[in-house]
């Protein structure tokens, strides 16, 4: 069900489950939540980041830190303080919060006004979610020091689980960072041929990825038969394999996925190699689906790698895809970012973004690697950017 919230410029729709964010906050015992990162703030606050502080926070002997307070089950007396110089942006577009300030000027500012403003409402603050991880040193302090007695508790389950489910407009904008970063990277690859270095590579990505309005966040690439993917002056050259894998952010939702290119035609191997690949990631896609458990993605993949020639040179992950990289459903506790297989235990939800990724690290040919964005969908799942999954031909359109 919609809820409505009257501020100053009118009644405005808040732009996620509130009952939801209450239920958590309950079961995590919060009495009241601040939010501090920039991806959970844009979520809440249900608007843009602001322009200003986009690529960067630092600005003089301070940093920019929006704080958006939540009080469980009174929206109506939620507060956001953001920075002075994204007040025009909040008044072309106002959010639904109540109160909107800015007028801060760094990270201990923010939090202090903050804290005012909820102190004048009458917000109970015994018990306060934050986010640990973005909430600096100086700002917790002076948060603790306003606050003398209160528990501070780290929020980040709770806006993982909120955040875990996306809506159709969260969705449409997964779809399109996705669609993009594949047709970036297909427009790289047939615009370079032998001799182009790694680094050319990925600032020819960045441009092409840029001028499809998305922000160009990485690209991790290998070619010949090295596994190295950092940028670099090594060249690609003719009959020799290019893993493209790359991050471009659409309104701040990522787009993460790999491809492969040879120069030349593919040789029996170089086919069978990602073949097997292929053939991993769809059977990792047939275990998505709503009520599945999450742990079932592994299952299927794992089933799949056994039967694979090139198994013990061939890895799989999963993870979960949107604001954030590897955020909720949680699938593993044994990759390559540590955290709890939370949702491996748990069905999956019709919403939920999951990014499937086969690596096989081949001695001899080098680095073959696909990922696809998976979204769960009410009759199994969709995939995002499907485009040039099996040997795109470098040099083509020269």
């Amino acid at each position: 069900m919609e809820r409505n919230v009257a501020g100053a410029s009118g009644t405005r729709a808040i732009p996620f489950d509130a009952a939801k964010l209450d239920r958590l906050m309950e079961a995590a015992g919060l009495d009241v939540l601040v939010a501090t990162s920039k991806h959970n703030v844009q979520y809440l606050l249900g608007a843009e980041r602001a322009i200003f502080f986009d690529y960067m926070d630092a600005m003089g002997v301070s940093r920019y830190l929006p704080v958006l307070v939540y009080p469980k089950g009174a929206p109506e007396k939620s507060v956001y303080v953001g920075h002075r110089l994204e007040t025009h942006q909040r008044a072309v577009a106002p959010p639904w919060v109540p109160q909107v300030r800015t007028e801060s000027s760094g990270s201990v500012d923010a939090i202090t006004r903050a804290v005012a403003a909820l102190k004048d409402a009458g917000v109970p603050m015994k018990r306060v979610g934050v986010e640990m991880a973005f909430l600096p040193m100086d700002a917790g302090r002076a948060l603790a020091d306003a606050l003398p007695g209160a528990a501070l508790k780290d929020a980040l389950l709770v806006l993982e689980r909120l955040r875990a489910v996306k809506s159709a407009d969260e969705l449409a904008k997964l779809k399109t960072a996705s669609e993009l970063v594949i047709a970036a990277m297909l427009e790289v690859i047939a615009g370079h041929g032998p001799g182009t270095t790694k680094q050319q590579l990925s600032d020819a990505l960045r441009i092409a990825e840029v001028n499809r309005g998305l922000t160009f966040e990485y690209c991790l690439l290998a070619c010949g038969n090295s596994h190295n993917r950092a940028p670099s002056a090594q060249r690609w050259e003719q009959g020799e394999v290019l893993s493209l894998d790359s991050g471009g952010n659409f309104h701040g939702y990522i787009g993460d996925l790999a491809r492969m290119a040879v120069l030349g035609e593919p040789d029996g191997e170089l086919r069978d190699c990602l073949a097997e690949i292929e053939a991993v990631q769809r059977a990792a896609f047939a275990a998505v689906r709503p009520g599945a458990m999450g742990g079932d993605i592994y299952v299927a993949a794992k089933r799949q790698l056994a039967q694979i020639t090139q198994r013990d040179c061939t890895d799989f992950l999963a993870h979960g895809m949107g604001l954030v990289s590897h955020e909720a459903p949680r699938l593993t506790a044994t990759g390559p970012v540590p955290y709890d297989d939370t949702d491996a235990r748990l069905p999956l939800e019709t919403g939920m973004v999951v990014s499937i990724e086969t690596t096989m690290k081949h001695p001899k040919r080098g680095f073959i690697k696909l990922e696809d964005t998976v979204v769960v969908t009410a009759t199994g799942h969709e995939i995002f950017g499907e485009g040039g999954r099996g040997w795109n031909r470098g040099g083509s359109a020269l």
